[in-house]
């Protein structure tokens, strides 16, 4: 797939630091032409001259490439285990360097290897886009309504095609590095599941990811040894109850009222049941019963999100959550039915990976790179490699330091695109120093 036409001579001097759309026709450093005549301003480099060279060559020759390869992933997204094209692109992409990439059985996603050797280490991308309208105004916007990605995935796939050619670049390397370009991250259990059953981690004895920040400036990459992800749990109750009129409640089970019981209660009780320095948190998010005011309605559902820091306590909250839901329903008369879904267990960083993987951001960045991070109520399906093999998860800065910090999963998130340069070095970096 072609994503670039030709190129044309841009303006001279620095470029901006999101590589901002838009060429004055001036004479002076080269600006790349999309397939949809969208012009690309060369992109600075923030760990430009740390090496090794191949890293350097590779980088200053293609940084352009990496940038339009992002922004042609941004306008064209797939949902959840739907990223047929994305996947068709990044086997492509890797075919032209002469890897040869493995599709998973459900035809998106893919694993490929590069270097040769016993020895290998697994990086991950993720490639599936939110079910979000975008409304960010960008030329390489979105061109499928209601689907953007907008948690930064298309940044993540993109880093790791970049890592991917600069790694294959080298003359020689100290082992393996799987490519993991992992479907399905959005929806629960995850797509990691599917790389897992796929064999996708066979032989690998360590994984490194990354994920986007917008609250870290570019340059900076947030990691944290310990949880830094939660377990996140879906909960759907309804409700049952022979209905009836508002006048005589007496003669019948009050559903709605039984709902309050539980949309109250249900989160107190649990926070009495559970340490609380787990970070174990209840939410609902949507609830419904019943159209006339006059009306005892006879069903009703509540769904909700239930999320926890503990991997243990995560393995006893099905359970526990039954009790409690019964308890609370026992007096009202109300029936009900649980659906529990267990979605992804926390992500732990073991300490050995996420030495290594700092080690490999101060060789990319240098020491001032480095930040901590705290824990985040969010799940992420990279949970379910660390089940297999130890690994570590960063946080990479997207934020310009100047527009207003948007968060991941709104409609306006955007990035600075010089975060795509800083995560191909830290990926390679990361890898790098694993295999040392």
């Amino acid at each position: 797939m072609t994503v670039l036409d030709s190129r044309v001579p841009g303006p001279s001097g620095p470029s901006g630091s999101s590589g901002s759309a838009g060429s004055s026709g001036e004479e002076g450093s080269e600006v790349l032409l999309t397939e949809r005549g969208v012009s690309i301003a060369p992109v600075e480099d923030p760990g430009a001259g740390r090496g090794p060279s191949w890293l350097d060559d590779w980088l200053s020759a293609n940084a352009s490439e990496v940038v339009a390869w992002r922004r042609h992933i941004h306008a064209h997204p797939e949902l959840s285990r739907k990223e047929f094209a994305t996947t068709e692109l990044i086997a492509d992409v890797l075919r032209s360097a002469g890897l040869k990439p493995r599709v998973l059985p459900g035809g998106t996603g893919l694993v490929c290897d590069v270097g040769s050797g016993p020895r290998c280490v697994a990086l991950r991308a993720d490639i599936d886009a939110l079910p979000v309208k975008e409304n960010t105004g960008a030329p390489y916007a979105s061109t499928v309504d209601g689907v953007a990605h907008a948690c930064g995935h298309d940044a993540h796939t993109t880093i790791l095609l970049g890592a991917a050619l600069a790694l294959a670049s080298a003359t020689e390397l100290p082992g393996r590095v799987r490519l993991v370009f992992q479907p399905a991250e959005e929806v629960m259990p995850g797509g990691a599941l599917d790389v897992l059953a796929a064999g996708g981690l066979d032989g690998v004895e360590r994984i490194f990811g990354l994920h986007c920040d917008p609250r870290l400036p570019v340059g900076r990459i947030g990691t944290r040894i310990g949880a830094i992800t939660s377990a996140s749990d879906l909960l759907e109750l309804r409700l049952t109850s022979p209905g009836g009129h508002t006048s005589r409640p007496h003669l019948t089970a009050d559903l709605v009222h039984a709902l309050g019981t539980v949309i109250t209660g249900l989160p107190t009780l649990l926070s009495r049941r559970v340490d609380p320095r787990s970070g174990t948190v209840l939410v609902w998010g949507a609830v419904h019963a019943g159209e006339a005011a006059n009306a005892v309605p006879q069903d009703g559902v509540l769904r909700g999100t239930l999320r926890t820091g503990d991997r243990d306590i995560w393995a006893e909250l099905e359970p526990l959550i039954k009790e409690l839901t019964g308890a609370l329903l026992a007096p009202t008369g109300v029936g009900f039915d649980l659906h529990h879904r267990r979605g992804v267990p926390p992500v732990v960083n073991d300490r050995e990976s996420t030495m290594l993987l700092r080690a490999g951001i101060e060789a990319a960045l240098g020491e001032d790179a480095l930040a901590g991070t705290e824990q985040s109520s969010g799940g992420e399906d990279f949970g379910w490699y660390l089940e297999h093999v130890p690994g570590s998860f960063a946080r990479l800065g997207v934020w310009n330091g100047v527009e207003k910090q948007r968060d991941l999963h709104q409609p306006g998130f955007d990035l600075d695109e010089r975060a795509l340069l800083v995560g191909v070095r830290v990926m390679v970096h990361a890898a790098l120093a694993s295999l040392a």
